[in-house]
């Protein structure tokens, strides 16, 4: 039986990976592209509220279901394999990149249908434990820079990516953030030069980092800042990002 300082560990990890969860996942959730209808649990954060929602996005929680399996970690919301997730790094890291493909595939495989017919074990080649590579391998946006598609397709990558930067000044519901995009060049793809871009800290009454302040490094994800990142969390995430561009970039050539 757990003792007491124990259940107290626990209960502060449910809680702490209930809210990573709610911040990086309340954008796209709001747009309608991930997730239950409404954006009601991951705007309130309530635990309860965003673990049943949670299981309803057919992206993320099958990566956070294999995480936990393969890490002996019984709590996929578990605040390690959530960030592990988002950001690149950590725990997600350390497992076996063709083992982790293999058991991912045969969860999201049955569910994809005839369309994703590029989910094959000839992506284990690419295959990481985190959100950018289910968006620049699972996803078929990548696929589609070859078929004329470059502007919206590169679009959608850049926005569903976790991005970067840094905050240079705070305007009431506003700040300018320096930070790169994603350019698509003679090379493939790659992180463009950085440059300011006007980003909301508040929308329609919500905000993910309330006090976010001139100076903080926060994460942005479909064009709103969703947290605060400390110089580790940024090495992770610039790694895992750079990764991942290297493997697109390798298959883009092949398939022209």
């Amino acid at each position: 039986m757990s003792n007491p300082t124990e259940l107290a560990e626990e209960a502060q990890s449910d809680q702490r990976g209930t809210e990573i969860f709610a911040r990086y996942a309340f954008a796209p959730n709001a747009l309608g592209y991930c997730g239950p209808p409404g954006a009601s649990a991951m705007r309130r954060g309530s635990g309860v509220e965003v673990r049943s929602a949670a299981r309803r996005f057919s992206g993320a929680w099958p990566y956070l279901q294999v995480l936990a399996r393969m890490s002996g970690i019984s709590d996929p919301l578990d605040h390690r394999l959530v960030e592990s997730y988002w950001l690149g790094g950590g725990l997600g890291a350390r497992l076996d990149p063709q083992e982790f493909g293999s058991e991912l595939l045969a969860v999201i495989g049955p569910q994809a249908g005839s369309y994703w017919t590029h989910l094959t074990p000839e992506l284990f080649a690419e295959t990481s434990a985190n959100h950018c590579f289910h968006v620049f391998g699972v996803y078929p946006w990548t696929r589609l820079l070859a078929r004329g598609a470059d502007g919206p397709a590169l679009h959608v990558l850049d926005n569903c990516r976790i991005s970067w930067g840094t905050v240079l000044s705070r305007d009431g519901s506003e700040a300018d953030v320096w930070c790169r995009r994603l350019a698509l060049g003679e090379v493939g793809l790659q992180l463009s030069d950085p440059a300011v871009f006007r980003v909301p800290v508040w929308v329609d009454g919500y905000s993910a980092v309330p006090h976010t302040a001139v100076g903080d490094t926060v994460a942005l994800h479909w064009g709103q800042i969703c947290g605060r990142l400390d110089a580790r969390q940024v090495r992770d995430l610039e790694m895992s990002t750079q990764r991942q561009l290297q493997h697109t970039n390798r298959r883009l050539k092949r398939e022209r």
